[in-house]
């Protein structure tokens, strides 16, 4: 958990303000102990996430494709090769759909617009040296065109049993601590 109390609390406005602006049939559906809140997610969205990227092609044809992704700060952080296709179609269109599900385990839609982080950026660094560490070589080295993207979310909600997700990442964080 790399989050601060401040983010936490901004994750949870943007939690509570998208469930608010959801359709009734939603709500129906993400209710009281499966609403996943900020402290929930950022205890469980730890290490690698398989994410589902959704672009739209010029011709606004949409497009799904998966990514490497780790919640860091309550943002989806990945990166790609700069010439990849979903890397063009969000430099010209950085609107952007992400969801990460794992069965009926845990559901997390979040939409908004995906940033380039450069070496200039100022959340550059950390971002680098955390992804570096848990793939063991920095993900500059992989390519000659690697970027970095961040979504910034603009909507996000999540699903799942809280005590169950919250008792498996104590479980997961308890053996990480034991090596």
């Amino acid at each position: 958990m790399k989050e601060t109390a401040a983010e936490v609390k901004e994750l949870q406005q943007l939690l509570d303000a998208a469930y608010e602006r959801s359709t009734e049939h939603l709500r129906s559906i993400i209710t009281g102990p499966r609403r996943l809140d900020a402290e929930a997610l950022v205890r469980v969205l730890t290490g690698m996430c398989t994410l589902n990227l959704a672009t739209v092609t010029a011709r606004g044809e949409p497009r799904i494709s998966a990514v490497d992704g780790h919640f860091l700060h309550a943002r989806w952080v990945f990166s790609t090769a700069g010439t990849a296709a979903k890397a063009r179609q969000l430099r010209a269109r950085p609107a952007a759909s992400i969801s990460y599900v794992d069965g009926e385990r845990i559901g997390v839609f979040s939409h908004g617009d995906v940033e380039f982080l450069t070496a200039e950026h100022p959340d550059f660094a950390e971002i680098e040296a955390y992804l570096t560490k848990f793939y063991g070589s920095s993900p500059s080295s992989w390519g000659p065109d690697i970027v970095y993207c961040r979504l910034q979310p603009s909507w996000m909600v999540g699903y799942g049993d809280r005590a169950t997700l919250l008792a498996e990442a104590e479980e997961k964080g308890a053996k990480k601590r034991k090596k």
